[in-house]
């Protein structure tokens, strides 16, 4: 399958005019340890994933945390450790959540996602649902991302592993794929390489490197994921079902030694990125915003980063990117993830070993909120 979208290099893009209202940040909370990904679990908790191997749920009115008891093990080295969370269709009535990290030891490790419950701040219910395969021995490259689809299957981004990138075009291993799964973590009868001899029924889609965005939009089923290139080479695609996205006989980056990984930016029966990012920005938390705050962003692609330090906007006009900003909130820290709050507010965690949440509002928006409080 190929298509063929117009490729916007991010030089090429001119900047769009800024909001003249100035931002409010708001420092929610500190002390976390390189804080991974959150979620609200309603309008009075976050809970927040650490790569330090722990979950911390953060209440309505308080600036302090509190852990998680009875977590699962985790494999805690360089970028291995807790990483995504996401919550159930129906969280509201059965309480799934789901998290991923790097299981294993250092010779033999692996992308895990499991689902537990959280009662009375327990962590209970464990349930594994997806293990990738094969084993490596590297502690980095563990995608972790997660987002549901409308039918409540899940997608996962497994990463290449670095030392095993050739693994990104081979179906008997899940390293640099997409893979799908139900909520139970069974086989979808409708996975695209279901029943091909010597496949894993689990891919969903080939060639990634590092994919660590995933957003999912269910009005439309557009599925939008991001992907870390090596040096340069960052990618924003459009995931259809069985399609191959390059890595690493297509890609716009280079190795880190300077050497060419391959002649190749586009091949016939792959699908070219959407937009690439060169120099590298890092590409980490995605969401979609939605909400009353920034009115004029509906619908567009939120992107923190970690090497550029920077939020970036991403204009969508249907399946195109038309354009896209750095927003100026002059923090010069790494950023992590990214998510709306239920009021409408962007929340953001920095990758820092005294990692923070912070809320970003426009002056005009604060309305008298005060700091350290989650909406009201």
């Amino acid at each position: 399958m190929r298509l063929a979208p117009i490729i916007f290099l991010a030089l090429l893009f001119a900047p769009l005019p800024t909001s003249a209202a100035p931002w409010q940040i708001e420092t929610i909370t500190t002390g976390l340890k390189h804080p991974w990904a959150m979620v609200f679990l309603d309008e009075q908790q976050i809970l927040i994933s650490e790569r330090a191997g722990s979950l911390r749920l953060l209440h309505k009115g308080t600036s302090q945390s509190t852990e998680v008891i009875g977590t699962p093990d985790s494999y805690v080295h360089s970028q291995g450790g807790f990483q995504d969370l996401v919550l159930h269709p129906r969280f509201a009535e059965n309480g799934w959540i789901y998290l991923s990290f790097a299981h294993g030891s250092a010779g033999a490790n692996s992308t895990r996602v499991v689902r537990g419950r959280i009662n009375e701040g327990r962590w209970v219910d464990e349930q594994e649902i997806f293990t990738a395969t094969p084993d490596k021995n590297t502690p980095v490259h563990y995608g972790s991302r997660m987002a549901f689809l409308s039918d409540e299957t899940l997608l996962i981004s497994v990463g290449d592993g670095f030392d095993f990138r050739e693994h990104a075009q081979q179906l008997d291993s899940h390293l640099g794929k997409i893979v799908r799964v139900t909520d139970r973590g069974d086989i979808p009868a409708d996975n695209p390489y279901l029943g091909q001899p010597d496949a894993l029924p689990e891919i969903f889609t080939i060639g990634h490197r590092n994919a660590q965005g995933i957003v999912v939009d269910l009005a439309t089923n557009r599925i939008w994921v991001h992907e870390h290139g090596p040096r340069g080479g960052d990618e924003l695609n459009l995931l259809k079902a069985g399609s191959n996205y390059g890595w690493p006989v297509a890609t716009h980056g280079i190795d880190y030694s300077g050497a060419r990984i391959s002649p190749y930016t586009s091949r016939p029966g792959m699908v070219d990125p959407l937009l690439v990012w060169t120099p590298s920005i890092a590409p980490a938390g995605m969401t979609r915003y939605h909400g009353e705050r920034f009115p004029e962003w509906q619908g567009d692609l939120l992107i923190t980063s970690l090497a550029e330090r920077s939020l970036r906007r991403v204009l969508l006009d249907g399946d195109r990117v038309v354009g896209q900003e750095v927003i100026a909130l002059d923090l010069d820290r790494r950023l992590r993830d990214v998510e709306i709050g239920p009021e409408g507010a962007i929340y953001l965690l920095t990758d820092e070993p005294d990692g923070a949440l912070l809320r970003v509002t426009a002056n005009a928006d604060l309305s008298g909120a005060s700091q350290n409080q989650l909406p009201r």
